[in-house]
């Protein structure tokens, strides 16, 4: 793989590099039969996804589908390869028309889900959540299904201790979002059960790249001044290059029933002290407000270094990228992740 760059200069370079895909990730697909479906590919990791696994595949088909609201984007993924396929995954009909296993489609990466928003429409949370995956798991009960869910599954845990495992029991804090995640796994889980479907469902604790994330959203406010919140004192990350490199290794790692699996950074990382490493590279001081509470969303990664190793990127290199793309003013999402909240309500 190419070395680490210093700095990322556009968008595309960070895009080219993020994407692109590593020997065990090339030799992990070639040991699966079909090709690779990307059921709601628009978020902000999916396109980075859909694209790494395209050219980790070449001779195979990687299909993208979303609503595709935002045309440049099926654009831009068509451009790289990836096939496009606009449908409305709440439109059951719609969705069941989409390629399966009789069309060669055989590993199917599930991204789609409803986060911001939850408290004015709980019931499109729970929808999207828990009434989606359910329809997915029976569609394509003969595929190999990969799920993303959350760490917010869990219970805030000790920061001075190992983090969640995937033994500790899915009993969130009360708040729509985390507890229509853990439905979300029961159905992927029953439909695995059920039907007998290799899968794993991947608990994801903050991935970022340049545009977005935890460290962006620190970054930011150091940069510009605004007070930081430190009740959620303590988070895990992980680059969005290494958690999706991770997602698609696990097609080759799903297990039946499914099981989930914990995705991100292998230490636990202060906010205060990522506030002082943003300051100290910015020449500014940060603005500090509240004290850190003793638990946090935090999670073990013991099983996931089992199977890959430890993430590529280190959290040093990843606080230099932000630094210097939010110093040089380059794009952003403009996506908090609201990492701070700690009552459910986003």
């Amino acid at each position: 793989m190419s070395a680490l760059p210093e700095r990322f200069e556009d968008v595309e370079a960070l895009e080219t590099f993020m994407t692109e895909p590593s020997p065990e990730l090339v030799a992990d697909l070639a040991t699966l039969d079909g090709d690779i479906m990307v059921l709601g590919v628009g978020g902000k990791m999916g396109p980075t996804l859909a694209r790494m696994a395209q050219r980790a595949a070449p001779d195979r088909r990687v299909i993208g589908v979303a609503r595709f609201t935002e045309p440049a984007l099926r654009e831009r993924l068509e451009r790289h390869g990836v096939e496009c396929i606009a449908c409305d995954l709440l439109d059951r009909a719609a969705l069941e028309r989409l390629p399966n296993v009789g069309d060669g489609v055989r590993n199917v990466v599930f991204m789609a889900g409803h986060k911001f928003g939850a408290v004015g429409n709980a019931s499109l949370t729970w929808m999207m959540n828990v009434g989606v995956p359910m329809m997915v798991a029976e569609t394509w009960r003969a595929a190999r299904i990969v799920s993303f869910s959350t760490a917010c599954v869990y219970p805030f845990v000790p920061v001075d201790g190992p983090g969640a495992s995937e033994r500790t029991p899915a009993i969130p804090p009360p708040g729509d979002y985390a507890n229509s995640c853990v439905g979300r796994e029961r159905m992927f889980e029953y439909g695995s059960r059920k039907y007998g479907t290799p899968g794993r469902m991947v608990r994801l604790s903050y991935a970022i790249d340049m545009r977005y994330g935890v460290l962006h959203d620190v970054a930011h406010a150091v940069f510009t001044g605004t007070p930081l919140n430190l009740a959620m004192g303590h988070v895990d990350v992980i680059w969005q290059g290494d958690a999706n490199e991770q997602a698609l290794r696990l097609l080759a790692h799903c297990t039946s029933p499914a099981t989930p699996i914990n995705v991100t950074g292998p230490a636990h990382v202060s906010v205060r002290w990522l506030a002082h490493e943003f300051g100290r590279r910015f020449g500014r001081t940060p603005v500090l407000d509240g004290q850190e509470a003793p638990t946090a969303w935090l999670v073990d990664t013991t099983e996931s270094q089992r199977l890959f190793g430890k993430p590529r990127i280190p959290i040093e290199r990843m606080i230099d990228w932000v630094a210097d793309w939010v110093q040089r003013g380059r794009p952003s999402l403009d996506k908090p992740t609201h990492f701070e909240t700690r009552d459910g309500k986003y």
